[in-house]
């Protein structure tokens, strides 16, 4: 392990990038502020692209036996609760992309990561450690922590989230823009919901103003419940601040019986304000780079959140071992071959929130033609499948 990475940040991009790049032989030290390691109690969507991904890192198999292969995913409306098919997540795209699509718990995800890492490098995370910034010369960088000390490697790599201290510090303060939503979770025990909704299914309610999503978690002992609706009062952009079910309630008023359901029965409800960001002409200066949320954050609306950071960390690795003589021209061909396609996904999942929320789906006929037009098998692949065909491993460095 002739070189030395330090990354800012225990997520599931921190973790991916230090499993690849420990993968490839290259020293890995990860500082995290977080006392212990947990993500929180919410489930994600892992498409075929991230599931190679992680087959890449080792880890799918591990995810896959802890997650959920929905048999269908469907689009319900707002008010009668009508379905239409969305597309087959389960033979259809193992046969056209080589991996399904899961539907993954948080918590179940970042312990896989977890234990990879450690499996090769037990003492490689270092927890309730804060970054403060870096300095950096030709030859090395420093990472700076809170507590005084200074930790010196060859690279830093910033996966510390949208509130990033690296990227702040790379590049001054930035200002996201109040995307007009706001969105509520829950994560419900599936003996808590009534018998026709324990299904292995994955539901996108659609409604003028918002949308719902519901699917299974956990081997199919959770329901995940995320509901978006746009409204203006409330700013807050934090995953752990509490609302009532009352105020959930008030929001979908008027929205299918499931729906109120979902809100009743979720032990917990959070509310967050879905801020939006320009993705970024460049994130990489010198021997400091930056790896998912922290450089291209996306709002919720083409579930892949999690896999760009996973796909962030194996390119990193990659060109790690390519340019392993040049940190810099490492991290620029890093940023060079992701930039593009995670700009393509922010813009995408963007322009999604009109597709979710359209006026044209507040009765079942106009649905109809709205869903014929925007979500039918031609529009679907045109937007989907240049996601799930990419392959990390003969992705262009």
């Amino acid at each position: 392990m002739s070189q030395k990475v330090i990354i800012a940040g225990g997520g599931i991009g921190g973790m991916s990038a230090a499993l690849a790049l420990l993968q490839k032989g290259i020293d890995v030290e990860v500082y995290e502020q977080a006392a212990e390691l947990k993500e929180v109690g919410a489930g994600i969507q892992i498409s075929p692209n991230g599931s190679r991904a992680l087959d890449v890192l080792g880890v799918y198999e591990n995810v896959k036996s802890n997650s959920c292969n929905p048999e269908r995913k469907e689009f319900r409306l707002w008010n009668t609760g009508k379905s239409w098919l969305m597309f087959d997540l389960g033979k259809d795209a193992v046969q056209q992309y080589g991996y399904p699509y899961l539907t993954v718990y948080r918590p179940d995800l970042l312990q896989a990561l977890i234990e990879g890492v450690r499996a090769i490098k037990p003492d490689a995370i270092h927890l309730g450690r804060k970054a403060r910034g870096y300095r950096q010369t030709e030859d090395s960088v420093m990472l700076e922590l809170e507590d005084g000390a200074s930790i010196q490697g060859d690279a830093l790599i910033g996966a510390d989230g949208v509130r990033s201290v690296i990227r702040h510090a790379l590049w001054g303060a930035s200002k996201p823009e109040f995307s007009g939503m706001v969105a509520w979770r829950g994560v419900i025990p599936m003996e808590k919901l009534p018998e026709h909704m324990r299904t292995m299914v994955g539901s996108t309610w659609i409604g003028p103003g918002g949308h719902a999503v519901n699917y299974p978690l956990h081997r199919g002992t959770i329901m995940n419940f995320v509901g978006t609706i746009e409204r203006g009062d409330w700013q807050i952009e934090s995953w752990s601040q509490k609302g009532s079910a009352q105020e959930c309630h008030n929001d979908f008023a008027g929205w299918h019986d499931d729906v109120q359901t979902l809100i009743a029965c979720s032990p917990e409800l959070h509310k967050w304000a879905l801020m939006q960001r320009e993705p970024m002409a460049q994130w990489s200066s010198g021997r400091v780079t930056l790896l998912g949320d922290a450089a291209h954050a996306t709002l919720p609306f083409l579930a892949q959140g999690a896999v760009q950071s996973i796909e962030d960390g194996v390119i990193l690795a990659r060109c790690f071992e390519k340019y392993a003589d040049n940190v810099q021209a490492c991290l620029s061909n890093y940023e060079h071959a992701r930039r593009d396609r995670t700009t393509r996904m922010v813009r995408g999942a963007a322009a999604n929130t009109h597709r979710f929320h359209s006026a044209e789906l507040a009765t079942d006929a106009d649905a109809e033609a709205y869903l014929q037009r925007e979500w039918s098998s031609n529009p679907i692949k045109d937007r989907y499948d240049w996601l799930y065909k990419y392959d990390v491993q003969t992705a262009e460095i």
